[in-house]
């Protein structure tokens, strides 16, 4: 069993930053690819960004990339920063986990309970 716990929800400023976390524990083989998906309002979930946490490599949807940088923390944690935040970044985000790249981005088996990330104009 796998367990995503998240930090770093708030609420800002079109231009501004955020910092969001995700720790994996429990059986953290079934997680080797951690990173985020997000909800928009009124819209589907789609995929954020995503780190290999072996050290294989990073994932970045058009959205954000040059905006978002996801590294890794430890083994098992990973970081989101977000910079430059848009309001159409406004979005419950989630963290979500999955033993590889390719299961991950298409539909992640361990999920995060939500950090609402709120941009204002």
């Amino acid at each position: 069993q796998v367990q995503l716990v998240e930090s770093g929800e708030g609420s800002v400023q079109a231009g501004g930053s955020l910092r969001l976390s995700c720790a994996a524990i429990g059986d953290t083989k079934y997680s080797g690819y951690m990173g985020w998906w997000r909800q928009p309002p009124g819209k589907e979930r789609e995929v954020v960004a995503g780190i290999d946490v072996r050290g294989g490599g990073t994932y970045y949807a058009d959205a954000v990339r040059g905006r978002f940088t996801i590294s890794q923390y430890d083994a098992n944690t990973v970081r989101l920063q977000m910079n430059n935040l848009k309001p159409e970044d406004t979005a419950m985000y989630y963290c979500a986990s999955d033993r590889n790249s390719q299961q991950w981005l298409y539909q992640p088996n361990y999920w995060g309970q939500g950090s609402q990330v709120t941009v204002s104009s």
